[in-house]
């Protein structure tokens, strides 16, 4: 396993980061392709033993039982100081006032409630898992901040939002002394590239750790273009993120696989892990092939006639994956 640092802070991590939205029990909010605790925990404990040391999960996903599963296998199969973990705040995780979004009431609430899931003292990672547009950002950073110094977090950082966002929010913890963000989630893979316009070069020049989600563009970019899968007929959120012009950007990685003798998902990935910004993009299996292609994508180099074969179709895209 490769391992680098998250943006300029002193952390190590994997080249890959396993994501956890796929762990969980299914009839807790989870999804048609949501694993069950003994599926979850071979793939897991098969991710330890290659060297992966991140983790990323989020308290909403399965209603707080991916939370729960990867924290027990994470405590059976590791030490805690071995492993990376990372987690998110700010969807709905109960009815009624304060049980969502970025106040400080909320974001109090569901640390803790995360770290007994998890079953830890701390996350390595906390992050925002989207912005929160009823709450002031100053709010938000000096809970976070306070977080970090209760000893409950040892980083802080985001996902999806708009550069301008972002930036007003490390503005604001500069000015007063608080934690800023170490590291930016983007959605980012062959088929959406829009955040190559702001985002990435703000992360960049700020020296902020990137770690793509959906790097396979949801399994689109590993398969024929019509294939149907249950979660491609049952991801609400997945069938508004691409298009059919990007089709042949598929089909550019299904040529350059044939021509390499390698599985799409190697290429696909091959090309993301190469972005220099990008720390470890972020890859979701439910199946061991799934993980062994992942691995398997850090050995991949792409000439450089193949990257540019591989970014030519690119169009320009409406915003997708946040609001």
């Amino acid at each position: 396993m490769k391992y680098t640092r998250l943006g300029s802070t002193g952390l190590e991590i994997s080249a890959l980061t396993l994501g956890c939205m796929s762990f969980g029990i299914p009839d807790r909010g989870g999804h048609a392709w949501t694993l069950d605790e003994a599926a979850s925990r071979d793939l897991i404990r098969e991710a330890l033993e290659a060297g992966i040391n991140f983790y990323d999960t989020a308290n909403v996903y399965s209603d707080g039982t991916s939370e729960e599963i990867t924290g027990r296998a994470l405590a059976d199969f590791s030490s805690r100081e071995e492993v990376v973990i990372a987690t998110k705040v700010h969807g709905r995780m109960r009815p009624g006032p304060n049980g969502a979004g970025l106040s400080r009431a909320a974001i109090m609430t569901e640390i803790d409630a995360s770290l007994r899931r998890l079953g830890t003292d701390y996350v390595d990672l906390y992050q925002i898992h989207r912005w929160d547009y009823e709450t002031p950002i100053e709010e938000t950073m000096e809970a976070l901040h306070d977080i970090v110094k209760a000893g409950k977090a040892r980083y802080i950082g985001a996902s999806s939002m708009y550069t301008w966002q972002f930036a007003q929010a490390n503005h604001v913890a500069e000015l007063n002394g608080w934690t800023p963000f170490a590291s930016m989630q983007p959605h980012y893979n062959l088929i959406y590239r829009e955040e190559e316009r702001e985002m990435l070069p703000y992360c960049d020049d700020q020296g902020i750790g990137v770690i793509p989600w959906s790097p396979l563009a949801r399994g689109k970019l590993t398969r024929e273009w019509d294939t149907s899968t249950s979660r491609s007929e049952t991801d609400e959120f997945g069938q508004v993120l691409y298009r059919d012009e990007d089709r042949a950007i598929v089909e550019t990685v299904a040529r350059i696989a044939e021509q390499r003798g390698l599985p799409r998902a190697q290429v696909a990935l091959a090309w993301v892990s190469a972005q220099p910004v990008v720390s470890s993009p972020i890859v979701g299996v439910t199946k061991a092939q799934h993980l062994r292609d992942a691995l398997a994508s850090l050995e991949v180099t792409l000439g450089d006639e193949e990257i540019a074969a591989l970014e030519k179709p690119y169009e320009p895209h409406r915003i997708a994956g946040h609001r």
